[in-house]
């Protein structure tokens, strides 16, 4: 059986993946350089605001309880991960996720439209143009501290969402933890330096995430996108106008073995949880699920276009060394940094944009490319229609 417990790899392999994220590390400062500072307010400058609560939710990596790919009933590969008994959780696992609604009162979700219903454990879309103000009103509904921490745009310590040494007090720490029950206001700008840069397209995405435990909470499922449209290019949502489709996907190994609920794991969906060994490796890779937005083996929701459209896939990473991931398209191609490919390359923490223009009819697999991922489910479809 082939294990996939996430152990500290080799020296030369970490030195490798280091080597790699300094390389992404100058590219991001070279980009600074050029395209860094603030820009006054747009005309049409608004602020968008969003309550979003981290919410306790029962998730089901694989709700049609079969691989959906092969059609068939889960087999011996899938149920590593999937199948529940004596000493192993199963396909279902408590866990703490982003979700939006109405006000300030938080006493009613707001539903996803549509087109996002792909997302799955990802919080709801941020959205802002360049000039913009983005107020998030955070609740925390978990049973342990979390935050709300955002990459690439602009704050104040008082909206960091992330506890440290940082000579700050006061009201300044206040967004450092949110307990539990808690609420706290964080205001974001949105400067140029939060948009596309000059070889961006008219709109780029980051990633939010809870950061007090910052392992356990994005393990826990605690993050989200983060999409910013050039100034002048976006509609009144905030959308860009040159996209006709747009979907984001997280490829991630989410490690319930490091999430704060793995107790609460074991004792409510292990049938006999005094028989599990926790330091067993084969019960620690079954607890491994190679996800895409929280899916396996299929389960993702249809990504549904058409033929023709203009369609932006925002790709996101997270996890550790074993996060190098390569999602790739079957049967279309797309346009990424200017490049024609067919597959691209995610490291954690990190995003791409890929645009395409479908012109190939049918059902196609999406998945990440490197072997150990596709075996353990990190496969799922998209369908163009006529």
């Amino acid at each position: 059986m082939l294990q996939r417990v996430n152990k500290r790899t080799p020296r030369r392999s970490r030195a490798v993946a280091f080597l790699l994220a300094l390389a992404v590390g100058v590219s991001v400062a070279a980009y600074a350089g050029v395209a860094g500072g603030t820009q006054a307010p747009a005309a049409g400058h608004v602020t968008r605001t969003y309550y979003i609560a981290a919410d306790e939710v029962a998730w089901d990596y694989a709700p049609s309880g079969i691989n959906e790919i092969s059609g068939e009933p889960f087999g011996e590969q899938e149920n590593v991960f999937v199948e529940r008994g004596p000493d192993r959780i199963g396909r279902v696992y408590l866990k703490a996720l982003y979700r939006q609604y109405t006000d300030a009162s938080f006493a009613t979700l707001k539903p996803p439209t549509p087109e996002w219903e792909h997302l799955g454990t990802l919080g709801p879309v941020i959205r802002a143009e360049v000039g913009d103000s983005v107020r998030v009103v955070f609740k925390n509904n978990t049973r342990f501290p979390t935050t709300f921490h955002v990459h690439g745009l602009s704050y104040a310590k008082d909206s960091e969402g992330a506890p440290y040494s940082d000579g700050t007090s006061g009201a300044d720490k206040a967004d450092d933890a949110v307990p539990a029950g808690g609420t706290h206001t964080y205001i974001y700008g949105v400067p140029r330096r939060a948009g596309p840069g000059p070889n961006d397209p008219s709109s780029i995405v980051w990633i939010y995430h809870s950061h007090v435990d910052e392992t356990a909470d994005t393990n826990a499922g605690l993050i989200g996108p983060i999409i910013v449209t050039r100034r002048g290019k976006a509609k009144s949502d905030g959308a860009p106008r040159d996209v006709d489709r747009e979907f984001v996907t997280l490829f991630t190994v989410f490690n319930e073995n490091a999430s704060p609920y793995l107790e609460t794991n074991i004792e409510r969906f292990a049938r006999k949880p005094e028989t599990v060994d926790r330091e067993d490796e084969e019960f620690e890779e079954s607890n491994l699920m190679h996800s895409i937005n929280g899916y396996v083996y299929g389960n993702l929701p249809m990504l549904t276009m058409s033929s023709g459209e203009r369609v932006r896939w925002y790709l996101l990473g997270m996890g550790t060394e074993v996060d190098l991931h390569t999602p790739h398209w079957h049967g279309n191609t797309v346009l990424e940094n200017g490049l024609r490919r067919d597959a691209v390359e995610l490291l954690p923490a990190s995003s791409k944009l890929a645009d395409m223009n479908p012109d190939n009819p049918g059902t196609w697999l999406y998945h990440c490319h490197v072997n150990d991922h596709i075996d353990a489910g990190m496969v799922a479809r998209y369908r163009v229609t006529p």
